[in-house]
């Protein structure tokens, strides 16, 4: 007999449903109609294939056209396109559309943000290898497969994944989570730290000075501090400080793919997407946003509150608050004046000077 076909899975399901009016209080957004209070929401999609049940959102008049014929149960949007939204469909208005979308995905969904343990133990697994002294506290997760080494410490309500590895010495905090296959060395976590899987961490830099030979290693004998709430995602590689400590500050989010190289210092509150590399003894000032694929050589500083385009390539220092963009990185304005320039250049007509050939 053929087996029975298996069934889709899903990997998320929301938590439980919310009605109009409860999300209206919860987010501070404005429900237009009050008849629709009673609709209820019980998940999450997005404006183009806004499904029955769920809630969207569409930010501003250039997303307008999204309204057109939308089948979710509720929709967050701006008060300029209220008016637009079909009938039937509960209308949450509101400034930040997205960031409410937000704070309503995280109720529904509230393990897509706080991973749970993937085996599903608790405490410390017989499959995994602590060492007898390292300190585990009452309520975090070791699971199978897992290395947490001599001395090393790990705070209530942490999970370290499976394959994951805990150097000797290390300490994570509370709330934290190292995911599968990531390894932690040299380092010391804060807590509410997520370590996504496959991350290296505690690792020697690419520190080499000239020799008569060849290039000659030089000692990386510092660590590396990660602060509470930072996140990183899966396959970066934070090293360790040569003589000082390589630091990433309180609330800081690391896309995937990211190289932070030795004595980096990266500040509060700062956005470092995809396929980043920040060379050695860089420092970010706080709320920095690096768009994907930046490069910044080595020793550069960028100011606070100040924002780097996609694929920009850094080579001097950056004041507070200004935005730069282009390889080599220029001021914005300077940049789109370059591209604009050599657009003119190059619409222009053939050349028709004389020809005698």
């Amino acid at each position: 007999m053929r087996e029975p076909a298996m069934s889709d899975p899903v990997f998320f399901a929301p938590s439980r449903a919310y009605a109009a009016i409860d999300i209206a209080g919860l987010t501070g957004a404005k429900l237009a109609d009050p008849a629709h209070g009673d609709v209820e929401v019980r998940g999450i999609s997005a404006a183009s294939e806004g499904r029955p049940g769920t809630i969207v959102f569409v930010d501003g008049r250039k997303n307008a056209s999204l309204l057109v014929g939308l089948g979710a149960a509720a929709v967050f949007c701006t008060p300029d396109i209220a008016s637009g939204v079909p009938q039937g469909v509960a209308t949450l208005v509101t400034a930040k559309p997205q960031l409410a979308f937000a704070q309503v995905a995280r109720m529904l969904y509230p393990t897509a943000f706080a991973p749970a343990p993937l085996l599903g133990e608790t405490g410390v697994s017989s499959g995994a290898h602590v060492a007898p002294t390292a300190r585990i506290e009452a309520g975090a997760t070791v699971e199978a497969g897992a290395v947490v080494g001599a001395h090393a410490e790990v705070g209530s309500g942490t999970i370290i994944a499976p394959t994951a590895v805990v150097g000797a010495n290390c300490r994570i905090g509370r709330d934290s989570y190292v995911g599968p296959g990531a390894s932690v060395l040299n380092a010391l976590v804060g807590d509410k730290v997520l370590i996504h899987a496959g991350v290296r961490i505690g690792q020697s830099g690419f520190g080499y000075v000239g020799g008569p030979t060849g290039p000659v290693p030089t000692p990386q004998i510092g660590r590396v501090i990660i602060q509470d709430s930072v996140e990183i995602g899966a396959n970066s590689t934070v090293d360790r400080g040569a003589l000082t400590d390589t630091v990433i500050g309180e609330g800081s989010k690391i896309d995937n793919l990211a190289q932070i190289a030795h004595n980096v210092r990266i500040g509060r509150g700062c956005v470092i997407a995809g396929q980043c590399g920040l060379s050695g003894s860089v420092t970010l000032g706080d709320y920095v946003m690096l768009g994907g694929r930046v490069g910044v050589a080595d020793h550069v500083s960028i100011g606070t509150g100040s924002h780097v385009a996609a694929g920009s390539g850094i080579a001097t220092n950056i004041p507070p608050g200004e935005r730069w963009g282009g390889m080599p990185a220029q001021p914005i304005r300077d940049f789109f004046r370059e591209i604009a320039t050599i657009r003119k250049l190059t619409q222009r007509g053939p050349d028709r000077g004389d020809d005698n050939g």
